[in-house]
């Protein structure tokens, strides 16, 4: 999916910054995001290298339908300098996924250290903070709102577990939900979900991503290709839901106001919205069509 052709991202495929083969398959993978890790994925003897050949790669736009975000060293280190000032104004660049941010403070120095590398009047890159610790979470909102060159948030699940001690999968439930509220009073798009290690259990993939879509997630991070198709198929709309919101639409435009369907739904404009929005993603996957 190109984007700007969809009202947000589904999917996200890291793929590690030091395997300029394993980027160049994710670019042919049909995901709408692919996100060059020079982080967890990279060993520490690789880091230079990793960061070498992702600005070569970004040193042109990108050719091909997806956009590519770089998932950049963890924040106040040298590593993250480094990555920030060889990435800073690339034309390939799509967006930076900031790990471990805790605070809006740690967003504003990625927006210094940018505009110190590419030139003040540089535009700053889509930002996507993760929240991956106590504190992050707790200023969720904060780093949601901190600067307009953010454009989402997510939770790095894996290290918020060990943060917290946390076992299971309810035992996510209220950081999600933060997320997912501290998103929506900053303007900004449904959280994304972070990755599913078992690349093997799509069947559990799917169950997961259904229990976050009913959270308010919208799409989620993938770490192998096969996940790509289970990820859309979770959060895109089925026939019934497309079916359900165009009769609200058209309801709507041929009686403004309140009112109730035949089946006892009650629709109200915060209802008509709801349901324009599941139109536009149903619209995505051609499922609009009559």
């Amino acid at each position: 999916m190109c984007e700007g052709s969809a009202p947000a991202f589904l999917t996200w495929l890291y793929a590690p910054g030091d395997r300029p083969d394993v980027v160049a398959k994710a670019l042919r993978s049909g995901a709408d995001v692919v996100v060059v890790d020079l982080e967890d994925a990279v060993a520490a003897g690789r880091k230079e290298y990793a960061r070498d050949a992702t600005a070569e790669l970004l040193a042109d736009p990108v050719p091909g339908p997806c956009a590519v975000h770089v998932r950049v060293n963890a924040l106040g280190g040298s590593r993250a300098a480094a990555d920030l000032a060889a990435l800073a104004g690339l034309p390939g660049l799509g967006g930076l996924r900031l790990p471990k941010v805790a605070s809006a403070a740690d967003v504003a120095g990625v927006v210094d250290a940018v505009r110190q590398a590419a030139g003040t009047d540089a535009a700053v890159p889509a930002l996507y903070p993760l929240l991956e610790s106590a504190l992050g979470v707790e200023n969720a909102f904060a780093v949601a709102s901190s600067h307009p060159a953010v454009r989402g948030i997510a939770l790095g699940e894996a290290d918020l577990r060990a943060d917290l001690g946390l076992a299971g999968e309810d035992a996510l439930t209220w950081p999600r939900v933060r997320a997912v509220v501290a998103a929506r009073a900053a303007g900004l798009a449904p959280p994304a979900q972070s990755v599913y290690p078992d690349v093997r259990d799509l069947a559990g993939l799917e169950a997961s991503c259904r229990r976050a879509r009913a959270l308010g997630f919208l799409g989620r991070a993938a770490i192998h290709p096969r996940q790509l198709p289970v990820i859309e198929r979770a959060f895109l709309p089925d026939a019934r839901e497309v079916a359900a919101a165009r009769e609200t639409v058209e309801a709507a435009a041929a009686e403004p106001g309140a009112l109730a369907l035949p089946d006892g739904r009650f629709v109200d404009p915060a209802v008509v919205a709801s349901a324009r929005r599941v139109l536009a993603l149903a619209e995505r996957a051609g499922r609009t069509a009559a």
